[in-house]
Parts: C-alpha cells; structure tokens; sequence
C-alpha cells in the first residue's frame, strides 16, 4: 500500500477544518469537466498540494476528481512532512579506515 493510501485510511475527512488536497495524477487525457475542476481547485501540476476549507462544495468538487487527487487532514499532512524532513535530513558521515589492524599480542 503507498504511504499516501496508508494516510488516507486513518482519520475520516469529515471531521477536520481544512483539507490538504494533492493531484497525484495528471491532467492529460482527462475529461474537460474534471480539469475545470481542478482549475477551481487551484490544482495545476502534478504533486502540487493545496489547502482548503472542509464544505460540502470542496467535498464534492474532490468527488467529482478522487481518481486524480489523494485527500488529507492537518495531521496526517504535518506527519507525512515531517517524516519527509526526517527522511532528508543530514546523516553523520560514514568513516572508513583503511589501515590494517593491529595484531594482537597472544602468548
């Protein structure tokens, strides 16, 4: 399962005040009334990501395009962000020494 269904299965969208809307899917090959759709969305590229407020108009522009779209509350974006931050972050270098080790002294 992608991380973006695995987000999308924890908490129902009805119960948040904005919704993170991301297209996931392009526009080519779409029909025109789903692509105005996504123009009143905002929504212009690919993986772009939006805010919205959660009315039942925003509800069923995103019916209208859920093939396209991944839908998500305020905590389930800060997490996937913030696990994206942790994933990007600076690791401390790796050190590899090439000198042979010492033998150990057995009498």
């Amino acid at each position: 399962m992608s991380a973006f269904k695995a987000f999308k299965a924890q908490v129902p969208v009805a119960w948040s005040p904005n919704l993170y809307i991301t297209l996931v899917r392009g526009m080519p090959g779409t029909r025109k009334l789903h692509r105005r759709t996504l123009e009143a969305l905002r929504l212009g590229k690919c993986n772009r990501t939006v805010m919205r407020w959660n009315t039942p108009t925003v509800r069923g522009m995103i019916q209208q395009v859920k093939r396209l779209v991944v839908v998500e509350t305020e905590e389930m974006y800060k997490a996937r962000k913030e696990n994206q931050e942790k994933h990007r972050a600076l690791r401390p270098p790796l050190v590899v020494s090439h000198l042979p080790t010492p033998a150990s002294e057995s009498s």
